[in-house]
């Protein structure tokens, strides 16, 4: 596996299909606008492809908080459907955690929906705790 940070709009664009399962409410045509404005507040996009397409898809940001101190937050992960089970999200959080490692990070984070057990198995498996409940509202409908 070779995982890398989209960089140029051609990088981004390819992991539409992949980030589309997961974030259904983005339109192909909104991403680039939204990755590159992300971009801004240290978001970034890392992938893995083959010769065909985007197989995991990760997008993360580092800073700091009081909370948390300095920690790596992922915005986004998600292996191809067809994909999953064969090693790709665990290769994915790997780098991650290299990343985290890497950049002196105090803690790694990420939200998970309530419905997604699949996934809570696995950041389980991978030594996550579920440590805090998550609320929201929405303010546009």
């Amino acid at each position: 596996m070779t995982i890398k940070i989209a960089e140029s709009d051609e990088e981004i664009l390819a992991c539409y299909p992949a980030l589309a399962q997961l974030r259904p409410h983005i339109e192909e045509h909104e991403l680039l606008d939204r990755v590159r404005d992300q971009e801004k507040e240290n978001y970034r996009l890392a992938f893995d492809r083959d010769e065909s397409q985007v197989l995991v898809v990760a997008g993360f940001r580092i800073a700091d908080s009081l909370a948390w101190g300095r920690f790596l937050y992922v915005d986004d992960l998600v292996t191809c459907g067809m994909q999953r089970s064969l090693g790709y999200g665990q290769a994915m959080m790997d780098w991650l955690l290299e990343q985290a490692t890497e950049a002196k990070c105090d803690s790694f984070h990420l939200d998970s929906g309530v419905k997604r057990h699949a996934a809570h198995r696995f950041y389980l498996r991978n030594r996550m705790l579920i440590s805090s409940h998550h609320f929201s509202l929405n303010l546009r409908k």
